[in-house]
């Protein structure tokens, strides 16, 4: 027989007119998706796909009623592990971590290091493993932290200011690019060292070659700041692109590649190889553990979401919100 205990999920649907409704709600256990691996959940997080998913979004939230949540940590029910899972189709397009219980593929799931909570694991969630990676391709790249100057764009958002934190953690120079002057001291306490109009990544960068400024770069903004960053690197620089709020076209030419031998790496989190996820939970659980994150953590039950956290995701504020389920 099916199983029919009741639980609360964070619910989006769609009348017959289209109009969007999203909250907390009961549904049964046999609405999950028929999945291989059961897990009660404990923590999930708030991220901008979330935001999307809960407007209702069909490009993000496929199939209407939707559960949204791109992260979730908790404990298998049938074995009792610890486990995290982030990206994949977890709450895009698949029912995701919202709710107090999710049914998942075995493949989507990451045995919890020791020394990281189910908090700490959400504190990070998808924007961590996302800042994680692009740190990885930069280290990969032989960029050390004598190489020159390391550039965060978008530095307020989740993967930006992630992004910084370990950086500095590391021991690396970073130079913070934003547009909000009121976070300069939040970007300082997390390890910027110099902090830049956004702007000014675009000035002087015309011409197929610019002068030769970062030795690497984590941009979350992609369109003309990608384009610019890539003419402006000094030669064997790293280029990590993980977004794409400022378009999804980039302006360059062969030289950087073949004149500076510029890499470009992009880092595709929700696909991230297993072997990689797992070495670099297991990094962000020792030796790339960054002790800030209580400093950009806002808890707030599934209950509680509401209009204003999602609002301030859609901005690209600084809030990482965790959700307390």
């Amino acid at each position: 027989m099916p199983d029919t205990s009741s639980i609360n999920a964070y619910l989006v649907t769609a009348d017959e007119d289209g109009h969007i409704t999203a909250g907390l709600t009961t549904i049964t256990t046999d609405q999950l998706p028929d999945q291989d691996i059961e897990i009660p959940v404990e923590w999930s997080s708030l991220n901008f796909k979330d935001t999307l998913a809960a407007a209702g979004n069909r490009r993000v939230a496929g199939n209407l009623p939707h559960v949204p949540g791109i992260d979730a940590a908790g404990t298998v029910v049938a074995d009792g592990s610890k486990v995290l899972v982030t990206g994949y189709g977890l709450g895009a397009p698949e029912w995701g971590g919202w709710a107090e219980r999710i049914r998942v593929p075995a493949d989507w799931v990451c045995v919890r290091p020791e020394g990281l909570s189910a908090r700490a694991a959400m504190q990070l969630g998808t924007a961590g493993l996302t800042a994680a990676m692009a740190v990885e391709a930069i280290t990969q790249g032989q960029v050390e932290p004598d190489s020159g100057p390391i550039l965060v764009t978008g530095a307020t958002g989740g993967v930006g200011l992630l992004s910084v934190a370990l950086l500095s953690h590391l021991g690396f120079q970073v130079v913070a690019s934003t547009g909000k002057a009121d976070q300069h001291e939040m970007l300082k306490r997390m390890g910027a060292d110099e902090i830049i109009d956004r702007d000014e990544v675009l000035r002087d960068a015309d011409g197929p070659l610019a002068s030769a400024r970062w030795a690497a770069a984590v941009d979350v903004v992609g369109g003309d700041t990608l384009s610019a960053i890539i003419r402006t690197t000094r030669p064997q620089a790293v280029v990590a692109a993980c977004g794409l709020v400022g378009g999804v076209d980039i302006t360059a030419t062969v030289y950087p590649f073949l004149l500076r031998g510029v890499t470009l790496a992009g880092i595709d989190s929700a696909g991230c190889p297993t072997e990689l996820r797992d070495s670099l939970w297991n990094r962000l659980a020792g030796d790339w553990a960054i002790p800030q994150l209580d400093e950009i953590t806002h808890e707030v039950t599934l209950e509680a979401v509401s209009y204003t956290h999602l609002r301030a995701h859609e901005t690209d504020s600084y809030l990482v919100c965790r959700l307390l389920l």
